[in-house]
């Protein structure tokens, strides 16, 4: 079988990873994978205390050399929750770095201490596993109940990174500065194996700021990834940090996933810097499946197109394909493809379920498809589907019509039962000064002026701040959402 990381198999001086003043080299970080691989073959599936910090970089890809099952931990996640994925997954052993205080949720595991400068065994040979061997265990962030464990296989990954470089011209030549974290597809398997794969370097700033961002790319960054929430912050600092306009002018590639980015972020962002912010979609079950090409057409609020190998429609409620000439049409997104997870770990009902007929995955997303067809999400067929007066309405795009007026700093939409609509549409809205809030009228006008008037807004309900998760994600159910 072909190598996940060809160039960490033929070791040099090249830096590989960098975590602040902290750096293994290619050759250095085979010494410490192969070290803690021959430690952790024939142990089952393991879990990895996931920091972000060089230690986290070293287990996963030990585990992946060694052929065991890797299963990313959240720092910041709950007892409930830890106690759950341990005892749904049954590892064997814990991976954490030296001195890093675990929760009693992991007591009970043999935890082995990951050494980033520790030399390779004489010998520790084995053949590469085999594509359909699982690679991870990633668990999603259980907004429908506790958290499912999807098994990634091994060519999985490598089809997403690969579609990736085709889509994004991503070469060892690249050097890739982020800050997301690592328990998850955006940072870890994009952010830390992406790179890996690819033979180039990763920067990640441990946390981010806007200075790091700037000193990075400055330094010779030249992929920036983040999410929306860090986008927002740069648009926000361009006019005050000109190192920050000139960091993101030298950066050959700027992409934002994990959910939309405002268009107005977008102009932003372009006009102070000559650049564009190339977005993509996915989730854990299915990685990354559309983006916008970097030698495709600028597509602002889009997600691109399906990238290489994957296969993508839009179905409406009964299963039936929506029109593709018809860009009001809304439907969930479905895929198949290499790229799709195998199952949902100890959950074969739920696992049948995810699954229409063809092997067509069920993502739950809606979305509408432009007549080149880009793909618009519109929001989660669960939360963000709202049927109003006879139309079925996406909250996304009703959300960046409201980002777009001048009053308003974050906006969510959601709908409420209405006796004579079914579902009126609620606007929740962080105004851009709280002394000055706009007003229901201002924006309805707003949204219907620029989209039709069934989308504007019934009900207005001003907050301090939106419910985000870890990765930036507006967290609708806490909002009384449908």
């Amino acid at each position: 079988m072909s190598p996940l990381f060809p160039a960490l198999q033929r070791g040099s001086d090249l830096v590989a990873l960098e975590f602040g003043e902290r750096a293994l080299s290619y050759g250095g970080l085979f010494d410490a994978a192969e070290a803690l691989a021959a430690r952790l073959e024939g142990a089952g599936r393991v879990v990895v205390w996931a920091t972000s910090t060089l230690e986290t970089a070293v287990a996963v890809v030990a585990a992946l050399r060694a052929g065991v099952p890797a299963v990313p931990l959240n720092p910041k996640s709950g007892a409930t929750e830890l106690g759950h994925i341990v005892s749904d997954c049954a590892p064997s052993l814990v991976l954490a770095a030296p001195g890093d205080e675990l929760p009693p949720a992991l007591g009970s595991l043999t935890r082995i201490d990951v050494e980033v400068g520790a030399a390779p065994p004489q010998e520790r040979s084995g053949p590469e596993p085999a594509e359909d061997e699982p690679a991870l265990i990633v668990y999603t962030s259980g907004t429908t109940g506790p958290p499912k464990g999807a098994v990634l296989s091994r060519r999985a990954v490598a089809a997403t990174l690969d579609a990736l470089a085709d889509a994004w011209q991503w070469t060892e030549r690249d050097v890739l500065v982020h800050a997301l974290p690592l328990f998850h597809v955006h940072g870890l398997i994009l952010g830390i194996l992406g790179p890996l794969r690819r033979g180039g370097t990763v920067r990640h700033l441990g946390r981010f700021t806007t200075e790091g961002v700037a000193r990075e790319l400055t330094k010779g960054g030249t992929v920036l990834f983040g999410v929306p929430t860090m986008y927002h912050r740069i648009a926000e600092s361009l006019d005050t940090e000109p190192e920050l306009v000139e960091g993101l002018r030298r950066a050959r590639l700027l992409v934002s996933g994990s959910a939309a980015l405002p268009v107005h972020d977008h102009e932003r962002i372009g006009a102070a810097t000559g650049c564009r912010v190339i977005e993509r979609y996915g989730m854990t079950e299915s990685l990354i499946t559309t983006s916008v090409r970097v030698d495709g057409r600028p597509g602002p609020g889009t997600v691109g197109l399906p990238l290489s190998g994957v296969e993508l429609r839009l179905v409406d409620e009964g299963g039936a394909p929506v029109a593709e000439d018809d860009p009001e049409a809304v439907g969930e997104i479905q895929v198949r493809g290499p790229n799709l997870f195998t199952a949902y770990l100890n959950r074969p009902e739920a696992t049948a379920a995810a699954f229409a007929e063809g092997s067509w995955f069920r993502t739950g997303d809606m979305a509408v498809r432009e007549h080149d067809g880009y793909l618009r999400i519109v929001g989660r067929k669960a939360t963000d589907l709202i049927k109003s007066g006879g139309y079925k309405i996406g909250a996304g795009e009703i959300e960046n019509a409201l980002l777009e007026h001048g009053a308003v700093k974050e906006a969510a939409v959601t709908g409420e039962p209405d006796a004579d609509l079914g579902e009126r549409i609620v606007a929740w809205v962080v105004p851009a000064d709280p002394t000055a809030p706009p007003t229901l009228e201002d924006l309805a006008t707003h949204v219907a002026s620029r989209l039709s008037p069934h989308k504007r807004p019934r009900v207005l309900r001003l907050l301090d701040g939106l419910p985000r998760n870890d990765m930036g994600k507006v967290m609708k159910r806490s909002l009384g959402g449908s």
